[in-house]
């Protein structure tokens, strides 16, 4: 499986450099998912440009994340997705439950502003 990983102090963006998020990487993925929010990773902006396309394994790779990331932290689904990735994922009516961002630099500022309504809230 390949991918890049770009950590910085309060987000780290996961780029697949994958056409096919299949049963082939999945697991995998999950695994490094694991180790990725077990390392501290605060939130996590996940890279779908590259992919083409996603099966059932996949997208349950991508709901490993969403749900390691969903208390006190942030998951966002970045980049311009395949019409059929987008199309899964709508089929699947994950839309509503997942965050996604057209690009990764919105999705950094979406990031950065959840973060900061988190610290707010603790000071209240």
């Amino acid at each position: 499986m390949k991918y890049r990983i770009d950590k910085q102090e309060t987000y780290a963006v996961l780029t697949l450099d994958e056409e096919n998020l299949n049963s082939t990487i999945a697991p995998q993925l999950k695994s490094d998912l694991i180790i990725f929010s077990q390392e501290g990773i605060r939130n996590l902006i996940f890279d779908l440009s590259n992919t083409k396309f996603v099966d059932s394994s996949g997208l349950s790779a991508i709901l490993t994340g969403h749900r390691l990331w969903k208390d006190d932290s942030t998951f966002v689904l970045a980049g311009e997705l395949h019409p059929m990735v987008k199309k899964l994922i709508e089929i699947s009516r994950l839309e509503t439950i997942l965050t996604i961002i057209p690009s990764v630099s919105e999705a950094i500022d979406y990031v950065m502003m959840e973060d900061v309504e988190r610290e707010l809230e603790k000071e209240e």
